[in-house]
């Protein structure tokens, strides 16, 4: 594959300096998880580590502090832990821009460990990127108003920072987002829901993939606010597995996430607006 890099910005997507597009074969009658699995198998092969057991909130808050424990080579006992989260990681009082602003702002606790130190606690690596340890789940089950059940989310130092929702081949792509868009409503927002730190939601039918910001604001939960990926020909990369090669490159994705995105609380954009640097 030749190396991607963004070079210009339209209102509706991306534009990639050089891309060559994967040849596929035998695609036109792949079933929702046909293209899950297939999503997952090559993910995996760029480096994610992927977690089949993980889907329960217990089990992704374990994780959360397996991996944020490794990021910031300490260890916290079950009740200084229990104290962290209560604290800073799941605050109750929490919502959506409280944990958008832990990623972009306040990634940083000073944490008072039993013994009386302190320790700076972060959430992500921004100074190096490479650090940080990108895992994918599927068929998360969270339940809030209502029980749903998830596609595939990735998760950044164990936090879910990116929800993929999928619709089988020749399936409308507005319906996978309308369904991110129930969740939105029904779970990803409910109480010590570690999904509040959704940063960006992508949409594929395979045929078609499209991502959008994280936002509160009404009027940006719009489907015309979903953008695609482009070569610098003004070619769309709109299929699933050339949208993954390029957008989910571990070191893209990752600087999409914590360099080119912006923390903005104005009426204009009430949380994540990606502002993609050339």
């Amino acid at each position: 594959m030749t190396a991607s890099k963004t070079i210009a910005q339209t209102n509706n997507f991306i534009v990639l300096d050089k891309y060559t597009q994967i040849t596929q074969t035998g695609k036109g009658h792949q079933t929702e998880e046909q293209l899950e699995n297939e999503l997952i198998a090559d993910l995996r092969n760029q480096g994610y580590e992927f977690i089949a057991e993980l889907t329960t909130p217990k089990q992704l808050l374990a994780n959360a502090r397996k991996q944020l424990q490794v990021l910031n080579n300490t260890q916290f006992t079950d009740v200084e832990w229990a104290r962290f989260v209560e604290e800073y990681l799941d605050k109750s009082s929490d919502n959506l821009v409280d944990k958008t602003r832990k990623i972009h702002d306040d990634y940083i606790y000073d944490f008072v460990f039993d013994d009386g130190h302190i320790e700076n606690i972060y959430l992500v690596d921004k100074k190096q990127i490479a650090r940080n340890k990108v895992q994918v789940i599927k068929q998360f089950e969270q339940t809030g108003t209502h029980a749903n059940r998830y596609d595939v989310t990735i998760l950044v130092n164990g936090l879910p920072l990116v929800h993929i929702e999928l619709k089988k081949r020749g399936v409308a792509i507005r319906e996978a987002f309308n369904q991110i868009h129930r969740y939105s409503k029904e779970s990803f927002n409910s109480e010590n829901s570690l999904y509040k730190y959704l940063q960006l939601f992508v949409i594929s039918n395979g045929t078609d993939t499209r991502y959008f910001a994280n936002t509160t604001k009404r009027d940006k939960n719009s489907f015309d606010f979903t953008m695609h990926w482009a070569r610098s020909d003004n070619t769309v990369i709109r299929d699933l597995k050339d949208f993954t090669k390029t957008f989910f490159q571990k070191n893209t994705l990752l600087n999409v996430l914590l360099t080119y995105s912006v923390f903005d609380v104005s009426d204009k954009c009430q949380a994540t607006c990606p502002i993609f640097l050339l």
